[in-house]
């Protein structure tokens, strides 16, 4: 049996670079059990305008403590463990470099047509690296469709199709579905349909859930 495992993240949401890197470690530890994995889309602010916000302004409002400056020091402990954790998964995060907080609509629908050519995470970590490390402003068109070009993608159909409102709809019912289902933060890992494990666990617990999962029924049993 392949295990199914559906991928619910935001491009934006560095605990989700840091899960889809211990998800291919941990697919490797779980080897020879096969997993076929679906990315989801999930956009952690949806209300951002399309061109944008400043990424400092927009953190420190989210962050904002009831005065007591918490809430900056919660995101400073916050962004030192990504900060320290990053290395060992191959990532850099560059956060106070970090001029634009995208809406990732535009992104997810970029994932979503490159899992119709087996390109879904390969365009995923193009993003994920084009945000955090490359600094490039992802509510630009022409940036995303030149990282669909260097993820193996026609750069020139994906820059039409951005131009038009091609499943919109059908991101924003996927998110709705999975939010309905009770997801509240990303990454989360759903496993055959049948349990979730949700953040950036270590590939080892990962691997656990994968094993866990191959040994259940399958749903229609």
């Amino acid at each position: 049996m392949t295990v199914s495992v559906d991928l619910v993240s935001d491009i934006v949401c560095p605990w989700c670079w840091l899960g889809h890197r211990y998800w291919a470690q941990a697919r490797t530890l779980a080897r020879p059990i096969r997993t076929a994995t679906q990315l989801r889309a999930f956009q952690l602010d949806p209300a951002i305008p399309r061109e944008g916000v400043d990424y400092k302004d927009y953190m420190k409002a989210k962050f904002a403590g009831a005065g007591s400056g918490s809430g900056s020091e919660r995101w400073k402990a916050m962004r030192d463990h990504l900060e320290a954790a990053g290395p060992d998964a191959g990532i850099t995060f560059r956060f106070d470099e970090i001029k634009v907080r995208p809406n990732t609509l535009d992104c997810h629908r970029l994932i979503r047509w490159a899992e119709g050519q087996g390109l879904g995470e390969a365009m995923s970590e193009a993003l994920f690296k084009a945000f955090f490390d490359e600094l490039r402003d992802l509510s630009r068109h022409e940036v995303l469709a030149e990282l669909a070009g260097e993820a193996g993608l026609d750069a020139a159909t994906v820059s039409e199709l951005l131009a038009t409102n091609r499943d919109e709809d059908a991101v924003q019912r996927e998110e709705a579905f999975y939010r309905n289902l009770g997801v509240q933060g990303v990454p989360c890992f759903i496993f055959n349909g049948q349990f979730a494990v949700s953040g950036a666990e270590a590939p080892e617990a990962l691997a656990a859930a994968i094993k866990e999962a191959d040994q259940l029924p399958a749903e229609d049993e």
